[in-house]
């Protein structure tokens, strides 16, 4: 026996999710089908639960911060600087 379920998504959700299972030749309901048996089977959520990326992150949190700093003169300013892009080419290749 087969019951029915409701499963609410917002609708950018429902489009992008809906957009990959089409790219991958599955359904919606074949794709909620899957995880439910394999969360049964492995008595685990069967895929890895990511968050999005802090934005801005960590290490470019901290650029800016140098950034502002070196802009209002509390550190100096010790970037080279370029006229022209062989120069900086040049530079980047050296490192």
């Amino acid at each position: 026996m087969i019951s029915s379920t409701t499963i609410r998504l917002n609708d950018k959700l429902k489009k992008e999710l809906q957009k990959d299972l089409d790219a991958a030749g599955i359904s919606m309901n074949t794709y909620f089908m899957m995880a439910a048996k394999q969360l049964v089977l492995q008595k685990r959520i069967p895929f890895e639960v990511l968050t999005a990326p802090e934005i801005p992150n960590e290490t470019t949190r901290k650029a800016l911060l140098l950034a502002d700093a070196k802009d209002e003169g509390l550190i100096p300013d010790d970037s080279p600087s370029f006229d022209n892009v062989d120069d900086l080419m040049k530079s980047l290749d050296e490192d």
